[in-house]
């Protein structure tokens, strides 16, 4: 049984769509409680989760809209997206690693530093890895890979984020 790459490429859309609605409505819900005031250990924990959920947007919105084009598009074009929108992904993931390593960045949630660490090596994979496959012009099935692990990252630092404030209330709780 064959793979029809661009019907995957529009599931995976779907299935990243999906994702990144959900996210904003946890976000927003969590933004609405004050809450999230009372969790964060200092300003900047606070700064480095804003900046976490940046980076999941992001992610999520590479996964969206670099299959979007790769299905819907010319492969160049998908590449074009694919590229631009790595290169916000890299400068986010630079960003989100800065603030991490300030201290208190990431609270005291071992989640959040163990995901931040595995999802910077990720991107550097998911950047380089079409033209590992591909070669100078790759085509649209050599960006599948990096759609995925895209996707994969996105989902667990979403799970991060969530335990992070998880073990941020049971602090709470225990003081």
């Amino acid at each position: 049984m064959r793979i029809n790459v661009d019907e995957l490429l529009l599931g995976v859309a779907g299935v990243s769509a999906t994702l990144l609605g959900t996210f904003i409505v946890g976000v927003f819900f969590y933004i609405d409680t004050d809450m999230h005031r009372r969790l964060m250990a200092s300003d900047t924990a606070d700064r480095y989760l804003r900046s976490g959920v940046r980076w999941v947007f992001v992610v999520y919105a590479l996964a969206l809209f670099a299959s979007l084009a790769l299905a819907a598009l010319d492969t160049i074009w998908g590449a074009a997206a694919f590229i631009a929108l790595s290169a916000i992904l890299a400068v986010s993931t630079v960003d989100t690693g800065r603030r991490m390593l300030m201290k208190g960045g990431s609270g005291d949630s071992s989640a959040l530093l163990v995901n931040q660490w595995t999802s910077t090596a990720a991107v550097v994979v998911l950047i380089v890895l079409p033209w590992i496959i591909g070669g100078w012009a790759p085509p649209t099935s050599a960006f599948v890979p990096s759609i995925l692990i895209a996707l994969a990252a996105g989902f667990t630092s979403t799970a991060a984020l969530i335990m992070s404030q998880f073990d941020a209330t049971a602090a709470m709780v225990d003081s």
